[in-house]
């Protein structure tokens, strides 16, 4: 397949969610042949805000890669609660372990790079084996590879946010890969200086004030699961931290505050989208719970582009 008439890299994407690693990838010059995805709500996301993609609603455990021999790149997030800290920590017991379905998409498509994402648990000595099991399998394939951690902080993106990449290169791939370097680090704002705009859109009067004690990043976005309750900022750890930041965690609001409002606001969809790295013209869809859930998952886009456009140089 490779690269396509314009002569744009072509990219394949796994587990692509609300779009977060999609429209990173996107921005560094690929264009998406294919967005797999099991959730219906994600896959009407991609769709509202980019109607030439390609979304296919489906399992990747029946997915069939066959149709896209050759695309430049395979990118995906694989589902994280099998290596999440705050889940059970089954990793490969895990029945949501997409791991071994990427790897056997490799084997279908034969990209010539790939992208997986998933949290920092993936690095917890518990993961040891299992994750060296991974890496070699790629080589195995005849990829050489590259892991890091990355702080979605150094992007530009006002939290924390670290995720483990991993990038395989296809033995014919001459070039060397190298994770983005001072060239692509950013500053982050501060959540204040972020969200002070939306924060007074209804003219609540105190949003200054609030934006100037908001004076740090924000602690990771928490997405949440299907058997967690409606959308709130996390555990009582990440509530502690956004309460410092003058944020009430323990929901999400359905506007901006209003004027005379007193108190800890909370944030909104909006706001937490921002914080994730979104634009904001990305529509996220009706429903504040279904909407949270799809950001609070998210890869931020702008560690995706940094990393994506690594990997062009390398297939250039």
């Amino acid at each position: 397949m490779g690269s396509n008439g314009n002569n744009r890299l072509t990219t394949l994407e796994i587990c692509a969610g609300a779009g977060g690693q999609a429209l990173g990838i996107s921005r560094a010059g690929f264009a998406h042949v294919g967005l797999v995805e099991i959730e219906p709500d994600y896959c009407a996301t991609l769709e509202r805000n980019r109607p030439g993609w390609n979304v296919v609603n489906a399992d990747l455990r029946e997915f069939d890669g066959s149709g896209f021999v050759g695309v430049d790149l395979l990118a995906g997030g694989v589902p994280c609660p099998p290596f999440s800290i705050a889940g059970k920590g089954l990793g490969a017991d895990d029945e949501r372990d997409l791991f071994p379905q990427a790897l056997r998409l490799v084997d279908e498509v034969r990209p010539r790079a790939v992208m997986i994402e998933n949290v920092r648990g993936l690095l917890s000595p518990q993961f040891d084996e299992y994750r060296e099991s991974i890496l070699a399998e790629l080589r195995s394939k005849g990829y050489r590879v590259w892991m890091r951690l990355l702080n979605a902080s150094d992007f530009g993106v006002p939290q924390l946010r670290p995720r483990v990449v991993i990038v395989g290169l296809r033995a014919d791939v001459r070039a060397d890969f190298e994770f983005p370097g001072d060239e692509a680090r950013r500053e982050p704002p501060t959540v204040g200086s972020a969200i002070v705009d939306l924060m007074g859109a209804n003219g609540w009067e105190g949003a200054r004030s609030w934006a100037s004690k908001a004076n740090r990043i924000a602690p990771t976005v928490v997405g949440g699961s299907k058997k967690h309750g409606g959308p709130d900022l996390g555990p009582v750890r990440a509530k502690r931290a956004w309460a410092e930041l003058g944020v009430d965690g323990r929901g999400i609001a359905d506007e901006a505050p209003l004027p005379g409002f007193v108190g800890m606001p909370r944030l909104t969809t909006r706001m937490v989208a921002r914080i994730q790295g979104f634009p904001d013209d990305w529509d996220f869809g009706k429903g504040k719970t279904k909407a949270y859930r799809q950001i609070g998952n998210a890869f931020p886009p702008p560690v995706a582009e940094a990393v994506a456009r690594q990997i062009a140089r390398c297939l250039a």
